[in-house]
Parts: structure tokens; sequence; C-alpha cells
């Protein structure tokens, strides 16, 4: 039979390990998807009053070249450009001299309250193992979803810094997948980690004015209450730029910025 002493002292460092933790080899749970919001969005900016700022992003500067992207280690993806050199698109500058890819938004100035969420779908696609388009946006919880138009695999792997991390594989022609972002953030790096030159941008915000610079290099931000606000812009390059802009009932506000190169 065990010795008092030593039973009494067996019994104190079991109680001691079961109160530190010790000898546990359970591992933390996998964290989930965080649910949409279900607080009811404020009311509707009013028609009669709605406002519009519209403006481009101009570029200055030597016009930087754009570099080829070398996919020779796949080549499934270089045969599906003919040999015809496929170019990056961090720096894009238009022929009437602005930049494309520029995401522009409300930054500040807003009433304080929940905006309805859009129910259009935003599509990302991979052609050519190249994501389509290389910048896009989203309201929080606004529903994004990703194809594969490619006739090889792909890996969809986001960076984010506030909302979740996640990386998920995509077959040729697989199903799409929906995902969407339950907090605001500009911006979100989304890779593919089978083919490290492919990279969209998404930015996030809570509210539905936002735009895209195209060919053109402009943006339109349409249906804002009259007010004053501060705009911001991002560039993959050449980062973020804010100017205040003040519009009033009915009016067109124009807004400019410009990246020097």
């Amino acid at each position: 039979m065990m010795p008092r002493a030593l039973f009494f002292f067996t019994l104190i460092v079991s109680l001691l390990l079961a109160a530190c933790g010790g000898g546990s080899t359970s591992t933390p749970e996998a964290k989930k998807e965080e649910p949409k919001s279900e607080a009811p969005a404020g009311p509707p900016v009013d028609a009669a009053v709605a406002a519009t700022i519209e403006g481009s992003v101009k570029f200055t500067g030597t016009k930087p070249v754009m570099k080829p992207v070398s996919m020779d280690a796949t080549p499934a993806c270089a045969r599906q450009h003919g040999g015809k050199p496929v170019l990056s698109e961090e720096v894009v500058v238009n022929d009437n001299a602005t930049l494309r890819n520029v995401f522009v938004y409300v930054k500040a100035g807003l009433p304080a309250q929940k905006w309805a969420v859009s129910k259009e779908m935003v599509t990302v696609d991979q052609v050519g193992c190249v994501y389509k388009p290389h910048v896009v946006g989203v309201m929080v919880d606004q529903d994004l979803q990703f194809l594969n138009s490619d006739p090889t695999n792909h890996n969809i792997h986001p960076l984010p810094r506030v909302n979740r991390e996640w990386n998920e594989s995509q077959p040729p022609k697989g199903d799409p997948k929906v995902k969407s972002f339950p907090k605001p953030e500009v911006m979100i790096p989304i890779k593919c980690n089978i083919h490290p030159w492919m990279r969209v941008y998404v930015g996030v915000v809570a509210h539905p004015f936002f735009g895209v610079t195209g060919e053109d290099g402009s943006f339109s931000l349409k249906g804002l209450p009259p007010g004053e606000y501060t705009l911001e812009a991002w560039h993959e390059r050449y980062g973020t730029k804010e100017i205040k802009v003040k519009v009033g009932p009915k009016e067109t506000a124009k807004a400019e910025f410009s990246y020097q190169g």
C-alpha cells in the first residue's frame, strides 16, 4: 500500500497539473466563419436630394513600362495566351494619362447608420491564370464569387489584416466559391498559392459609395446624401491619397486625384 506522505504528494502534483493545463493534448478549434450582421439598415437616401461625386485619377511623370509575367513554369497557363506576353497590372496608365485599378471610396462624412447590403453578386474570375478584374470593391457582407475558367487548379488565399484568413483550392471549371467579408478593410490582397504571379485586391467598405477606375480613369459615387466628405484613393504601388469634397442636394461635385510616377 502507498505510504501516506507519498499519496498526498502525488495528489497535490496531479491537482497542480490539472490547474495549469499540464498534460493536455487538445488543440484550439478552427476559427469559424463569422455570421452576417442581422442589424436593420437605416433609411435610404431621399432621391429628391441625392447627390453625386465624380472625377478621375490623373497620372503625371514618366509612364512606367508594364513588365511581362513569366508563366513558363506552368505550360497550361502559358498556352492560353497563344504566345502573347502577359503584362503585370501593378501599374496601368491609360491613353488619356489616367490610372486604372484605383479604388476610390468615401472614407468619412457619411451619417452614422448601417447601409443596406447590395444584393448584386460581385465576380472575380481566373482566366489564363490571371485574376479578372485586378481590383474590385464590395460592401461588408456582400457576396463575392470566385470562378475558375481555367483548365488547371487554382488556390484562393486572402491575406486580410482584420477579416478571417482562409485558403481553398478550386479545381478546373469547378463550382463557384461564394464568400463575404464581415468587417471593413481596404485593401485585402488575394493570391493563388499555385501561381505566385496571380493577385487580386478587394476593397471592403460598410456602405455603397465606392468605385474602381477603368480604361478612362474615372469614377462616380452616386446616391450620396448632401454633405462634406473625405474621399480616399488607393493604388497598389502608389499608395493612398485623400481629398475633401462638399456636395449639395442634387448636385454633382467634381473630385480629381493625381499620382506622380
